[in-house]
């Protein structure tokens, strides 16, 4: 049987990487001014010229109890949205923690990049009567305040960018706690305000034994797009991405931190050098 996840050890760390499925988005929007012909290679399209992408997550069990960084994309969407996304779910995020000893009841904190739907998915969950709960009852939930107010008051048109099931209940419930900027809501775990993708993005550093991890959020959505010709057309404000991405991922290399991406199709820990043309990419394997 295949793991559920793959693993690495962090200093007093156990990262595992875990995907709630792939989906596919157009190719075009995910690498923006980029030719086709030079994206196609590494992302081949379907007839739809949709590409197929991970919906990747972190658990980590620290000595604090274990922490969910990214909710994935959520077990709430209607047949219509599953075929144009083409879903593929076999085994959603809640099992997967279930299979590895962490119910959703035992998750002790939650962090999500940003309120996209194919991030904060699992923050909920439909229940018998169509209504929306927690998954994560007994979890603090932490996301940038500008996040948080954009979902609640979104610009003119982007609405269906921040479903307001995915949020709602947990805010009802008080399980939303909300960051100014950088936080260490767990000690070793660090949220980095990374706006730009949206008004409150933020990726997550994690620091243990001398090592450091980073899950980039949609800063980095692969590790293609460290290369910083390749945007996405769903950045709302690309100037700001940019900026962020060129100063962390440089940092990211000078520091060697180990790198994870939330749409990367392979179960990989990844570390960034430079190369000939921007950057390249080297397996991590835990000690």
């Amino acid at each position: 049987m295949k793991p559920y996840s793959q693993e690495l050890t962090l200093g007093d760390f156990k990262v595992h990487l875990l995907k709630d499925g792939f989906y596919r988005l157009d190719g075009g929007a995910m690498f923006g001014v980029v030719p086709k012909v030079v994206w196609e290679k590494r992302f081949p399209p379907d007839e739809q010229n949709r590409i197929r992408m991970g919906l990747n997550c972190l658990l980590v069990e620290t000595p604090a109890g274990p922490v969910l960084v990214e909710a994935g994309i959520g077990s709430a969407l209607e047949e219509k949205e599953r075929e144009i996304f083409a879903l593929e779910q076999p085994s959603p995020l809640p099992e997967k923690l279930a299979a590895l000893g962490f119910p959703p009841e035992s998750v002790a904190q939650v962090i999500i990049t940003h309120l996209n739907f194919d991030h904060a998915g699992h923050c909920t969950k439909r229940l018998p009567d169509g209504t929306f709960a927690p998954t994560f009852p007994n979890a603090r939930h932490h996301i940038q305040e500008a996040e948080l107010a954009a979902a609640q008051d979104p610009p003119p048109g982007l609405e269906v960018a921040f479903p307001r099931h995915l949020f709602e209940p947990v805010l009802a419930a008080g399980l939303w706690t909300t960051h100014r900027g950088e936080a260490e809501p767990v000690p070793g775990i660090r949220l980095l305000p990374t706006y730009g993708h949206t008004p409150g993005h933020q990726s997550v550093l994690l620091e243990s034994g001398g090592r450091k991890l980073v899950f980039w959020g949609d800063l980095v959505p692969t590790s293609r797009h460290l290369d910083p010709r390749y945007g996405m057309a769903y950045d709302l404000d690309p100037m700001q991405v940019l900026a962020h991405r060129r100063e962390l991922v440089e940092r990211s290399v000078d520091e060697e931190w180990i790198h994870t991406y939330p749409h990367e199709p392979e179960d990989h820990f990844l570390r960034a050098r430079r190369g000939r043309k921007y950057y390249e990419t080297e397996l991590v394997q835990s000690p």
